[in-house]
């Protein structure tokens, strides 16, 4: 399987950076997992709507420029569905059986991700109603993508 992690902006925190090598270092031996980051769009703090709307274009075009035909693309949002560890581990597993080897993650800036990138996406998964910085979210994604192949390999896995 070919996991693709499409986050947007550079990732400066070096305690995130280590969890996040740990994690694609365990990963290594159950797929091809690869962090793309993309650039995000630099913005006042204050916003209108339609300002926003133009960012979250913006950085949705470099996104879907990621992205390719065959991808099976899995948003992360929060008015997507929640899953359980378990669920996370039996939807990735029927992926696979179905032929569906290229999978793409998309996690958004802090605004969030456009309309072409939510359209684009097969899937919508929350982690929870609360928002979390984007750069925590490549690591708890990662935790997670990690514990569903541990899950469906049988290994232990701490619950």
């Amino acid at each position: 399987m070919n996991i693709t992690i499409i986050t947007v902006g550079k990732l400066k925190e070096k305690y995130l950076k280590q969890g996040i090598d740990e994690y694609l270092k365990r990963l290594s031996g159950y797929a091809k997992v690869e962090v793309v980051e993309v650039a995000d769009e630099k913005a006042p703090e204050q916003l209108s709507d339609i300002e926003m709307e133009q960012v979250k274009d913006k950085e949705g075009e470099r996104i879907l420029g990621k992205i390719q035909q065959d991808t099976y693309v899995i948003a992360l949002a929060i008015e997507g569905q929640m899953k359980t560890s378990e669920q996370l581990a039996d939807s990735l597993d029927k992926l696979a059986t179905y032929g569906k080897s290229k999978i793409a993650f998309v996690i958004g800036g802090s605004l969030g991700l456009s309309k072409g990138v939510l359209d684009r996406s097969d899937e919508k998964l929350s982690f929870s109603k609360m928002t979390f910085p984007h750069q925590l979210m490549k690591l708890i994604l990662l935790e997670q993508v990690y514990r569903a192949f541990r899950i469906n390999r049988g290994e232990p896995y701490h619950k």
